[in-house]
């Protein structure tokens, strides 16, 4: 998944929300992957298929599960090691991603917690 930074949400009751979108294009990819190992030769087919299933994979796990590999992605990108659930940690995040607001930070950390 490609870095993004947290938006800037529009405020409600006076708040102000941070939305982190989650890209979904996995879909489109895996059955580009499936039309290419339609017309494949025997020689391209184990790597076609080997990539076709990396890509479902991908297209089935639920957005929480993206935004935590996402934020490992991050992470191991500022060579953290510690403990995800730190304070350390949402500051490795917003260290990589400086237009990340603290809240997104956090919200993204819990994801990241609950999806290991």
């Amino acid at each position: 998944m490609a870095p993004f930074a947290g938006l800037s949400g529009k405020k409600h009751s006076g708040k102000q929300h941070d939305v982190v979108p989650v890209i979904r294009d996995a879909e489109v990819i895996a059955a580009a992957l499936r039309q290419a190992l339609a017309e494949a030769t025997p020689e391209e087919r184990p790597g076609l298929e080997r990539a076709a299933a990396l890509a479902e994979s991908t297209a089935a796990a639920t957005e929480g599960e993206l935004r935590a590999r996402w934020v490992r992605s991050r992470l191991a990108a500022k060579d953290f090691t510690g403990d995800i659930g730190s304070v350390a940690a949402v500051k490795a995040l917003r260290q990589a991603e400086p237009k990340l607001s603290l809240l997104a930070a956090v919200e993204l950390q819990k994801d990241a917690v609950n999806h290991p």
